[in-house]
């Protein structure tokens, strides 16, 4: 029996071996959202500062994760009292809840795009999403010697499902926030440098 388990779970335990890690870069990467306003626009905004680590291996996305942080108080709207009715408690409540995180649990192909499936906290509710990915780009190296690449995602979710229920009727009709939401994530990523292991260097 321990023969049988350990020859079904062998297979898994290579391929996560050769998952490689990556670094979001904070400094090239964000999280934007779209929402319709008063019925005839769309409001755009962003979370200009996006932390956190990836596992990927484009041979098996099995064995692929994501770890993301969004920092809600780097919310932007271009309008200072919209952004800050947006981090109130009628809506993120930023000073309880200062992150958004994402954890992408695992990957699957649909056709020719990729969805990446995992749960999106916001308010402290937690729900699983499905984004679609555009990407990864292939690594290039930076002028510093690191390997980076690129990825976006994509996906479409109702606010109201986060507890996020604020709104106000219009006069003619209408509310004055839609409830979907369209959300974008662009993301840049550099490559964790191996450490070299306690042992190889005990023996130098």
């Amino acid at each position: 029996m321990k023969k049988l388990i350990f020859a079904t779970l062998l297979p898994l335990l290579s391929a996560g071996a050769f998952a490689t890690e990556y670094q979001i870069d904070p400094t090239h990467s964000s999280a934007q959202f779209a929402v319709r306003h008063m019925m005839v626009s769309n409001v755009k905004g962003e979370f200009s500062k996006v932390t956190g680590t990836i596992q990927y291996d484009s041979k098996n996305l099995a064995v692929s994760r994501v770890d993301a942080v969004i920092d809600a108080t780097t919310l932007n709207t271009r309008e200072a009292k919209r952004d800050e009715h947006l981090k109130s408690p009628d809506f993120l409540d930023v000073a309880k809840y200062p992150a958004l995180t994402f954890k992408g649990k695992r990957f699957e192909r649909k056709g020719d795009n990729v969805l990446m499936i995992g749960d999106l906290t916001i308010r402290g509710v937690t729900k699983e999403v499905a984004l679609t990915v555009d990407g990864p780009t292939p690594e290039i190296k930076d002028p510093y010697g690191n390997l980076r690449f690129g990825a976006s995602a994509t996906t479409h979710i109702s606010r109201k499902d986060w507890g996020l229920v604020w709104n106000a009727p219009l006069e003619a009709g209408g509310v004055v926030v839609g409830d979907d939401v369209a959300i974008t994530l662009d993301i840049e990523a550099t490559r964790v440098k191996e450490k070299t292991s306690a042992l190889t260097s005990s023996q130098h």
